[in-house]
């Protein structure tokens, strides 16, 4: 499996099933901007625990945001890109 290039974290070790389930997540909310945690992990088929994990790693990063109230929504930024295009 190819790797989403914002799946790698620079703060993070990155290991093949951080990386595989990053890119799962990553494509959900380029497919669908502003899912819940539920709906990414309905349509991933990842644990709600790990995609939670998750999307706190990528947000820490500034690769995904939260949006609103319980449940947050979230989406992609455009500042995750430029971060990782300056490596």
């Amino acid at each position: 499996m190819a790797y989403h290039p914002r799946a790698w974290l620079t703060h993070k070790r990155n290991v093949r099933p951080g990386l595989d389930a990053r890119t799962k997540i990553i494509m959900a909310l380029e497919r669908e901007p502003g899912l819940t945690i539920a709906q990414i992990s309905q349509r991933t088929g990842l644990s709600y625990s790990s995609v939670r994990l998750h999307l706190k790693s990528l947000e820490r990063e500034g690769i995904v945001a939260r949006r609103g109230k319980r449940p947050y929504s979230w989406v992609l930024t455009g500042r995750g890109q430029a971060r990782l295009t300056e490596f």
